[in-house]
């Protein structure tokens, strides 16, 4: 049964990023055969499989899905989970299971667990980690993990904007590790997941998903999602196309294409390639092996001398010499 504030917020229509495009080329990935799985909240890509994990109300429990949408494995990892709503890939055959769904804002703390999945059903008995926020309880249904560098992301889910919060990078299996805030993402977050790349990041609401850059969650995107009938889980192929799940029994994975655009916004810049001029030595600079003085010739004295002069002042002291020629003469005479 979905909660009346869940449904509230599935009727919210949110307004359009000015990227946003809308996308007409998904398809249906697999659909969940098994009964079992009936509101699938979190996704994520594990190898070939699809691991999903159902909302509140279930056991701690994942289901491993092949290609053709059949389960072929489920992992038990705890018996009385309080709201599991989120998935995130981890190292080879696991995933982390967030455990971190608060929609009355009461908990004191939130917890994730690393759950070792497989194509056969595993008892699995791992630790869990108790997080804590710096600013008082918060909703979220998104745990995100860098495949760079294997740090975890928790994005809180908020009417007025969701916010980013950072995982400690070694974490406590018996005190209480505390987040730290990131940044602002999306209002109504209710999945994510990052890109091969470590560099950009997904977050979906439940019309619509963002791509962000990472670190400066600048955004690079939006996508206009299909229509779904409560939209909860997303997870990113290795060649940067999305994968969306929603609630419901028998429901469709479906696979959206990243548009053109986004992706290429994605792509890291072209190398510079050095001009001619970087490479090459200039033919107007003196050798290293000139004498300083020619150099400093060459760079401050003009080019020519004696060509470049005016032959008037030559003139001029020909005539002024003659001049005192003649009047010599005339003195002599007349003596």
């Amino acid at each position: 049964m979905v909660p009346v504030r869940e449904a509230l917020l599935g009727l919210l229509v949110l307004p359009a990023f000015a990227g946003t495009v809308t996308v007409d080329g998904a398809a249906v990935e697999l659909t969940f055969s098994d009964p079992e799985i009936i509101e699938s909240s979190g996704l994520a890509v594990v190898g070939d499989w699809v691991v999903t994990t159902n909302d509140s109300g279930d056991t701690g429990r994942v289901f491993v899905v092949d290609g053709s949408g059949a389960t072929v494995g489920v992992s038990a990892w705890s018996a009385e989970p309080r709201d599991v709503e989120a998935l995130a890939p981890g190292e080879a055959d696991e995933v982390w299971v967030g455990d971190i769904g608060d929609n009355s804002g009461v908990r004191d703390s939130i917890e994730i667990t690393p759950v070792t999945v497989g194509a056969r059903d595993i008892d699995v008995d791992a630790p869990s980690y108790e997080l804590v926020y710096p600013d008082g309880a918060r909703d979220a249904e998104t745990l995100m993990r860098d495949p760079t560098t294997g740090r975890l992301y928790i994005a809180t889910k908020e009417i007025f904007g969701g916010l980013l919060y950072e995982v400690p990078e070694q974490l406590d299996p018996v005190k209480p590790n505390r987040l730290r805030e990131l940044g602002e993402v999306l209002p109504i977050a209710t999945d994510g997941a990052f890109f091969p790349d470590g560099r950009h990041l997904v977050v979906r609401g439940y019309n619509s998903a963002v791509v962000y850059a990472f670190p400066t969650l600048d955004e690079v995107g939006e996508v206009e999602l299909p229509d779904q009938r409560q939209g909860e889980g997303i997870a990113v192929t290795e060649d940067r196309d999305l994968l969306i799940s929603t609630e419901g029994q028998f429901t469709d994975v479906q696979r959206v294409p990243l548009p053109a655009g986004i992706r290429a916004a994605m792509d890291p810049p072209p190398p510079a390639t050095p001009s001619p001029s970087d490479s090459e030595p200039s033919t107007s600079e003196p050798s290293s092996s000139s004498p300083t003085t020619e150099s400093r010739e060459d760079s401050e004295l003009p080019e020519t001398t004696e060509t470049v002069r005016s032959p008037w002042p030559w003139f001029l002291g020909g005539f002024v010499g003659l001049g005192i020629i003649l009047v010599l003469m005339r003195s002599l005479r007349r003596r």
